[in-house]
């Protein structure tokens, strides 16, 4: 059984102390969860982050996360979908989880007519050598959180202030750079979907 939930527009540390609480609260019989959400303008640096990438990001947040990765943004118009599975349970290790997501996204991708790929040695997934989703996780008491973020209908200006994911030259799009457009809540069902298909399989 997973149970979804729809946020809305949340602030990006609040969000992250709630999943922090789940999973510690979660017991072997807890359903897992998708948290559907957008974040208010702010920069995430991960386990792994150096300063170094954080170029000129101005007035925007800066946070130090607890995801695996280095830096990305999250802004209105990009789909967050944080995944907080038992993944003892799936009977999944860690890279297998983000072969999940990653395939998950190019499902959803490819209902839109995007061709996507997956690049082995840089998780994520990609669109002519442009990331369009990043995944960043952490692994607890055998179970998930944080998840996948996905560039929908967005600002990406604030990507230009930092090396994205630790990369001075990676570009980044978006669905509506691709001729695509599709409201957050269509695009996070196609999501869904596509993710408890590929979770079941």
């Amino acid at each position: 059984m997973l149970t979804i939930r729809r946020l809305g527009l949340q602030d990006y540390e609040v969000t992250w102390q709630a999943m922090q609480a789940f999973n510690q609260q979660r017991e072997a019989t807890t359903p897992d969860e998708l948290w559907i959400v957008e974040h208010s303008p702010v920069y995430t640096l991960g386990l792994n982050g150096k300063r170094e990438h954080l170029l000129n990001t101005g007035s925007i947040p800066i946070i130090n996360s607890d995801r695996g990765g280095q830096v990305t943004y999250h802004g209105p118009g990009q789909l967050v979908v944080y995944t907080l599975l038992d993944i003892k349970r799936l009977n999944l290790n860690v890279r297998q989880l983000v072969t999940v997501l990653e395939q998950a996204v190019i499902r959803t991708l490819a209902e839109y007519g995007i061709i996507a790929i997956a690049q082995a040695e840089a998780p994520g997934v990609y669109v002519n050598s442009s990331k369009i989703a990043s995944i960043g996780l952490r692994i607890k008491r055998n179970c998930s959180y944080h998840g996948l973020s996905l560039n929908n209908n967005m600002d990406l200006r604030p990507f230009d202030y930092i090396n994205t994911c630790g990369y001075s030259d990676l570009k980044v799009t978006q669905l509506s750079a691709l001729g695509v457009e599709v409201s957050s809540e269509q695009l996070a069902d196609t999501v869904i979907k596509a993710l408890t298909s590929t979770l079941s399989s």
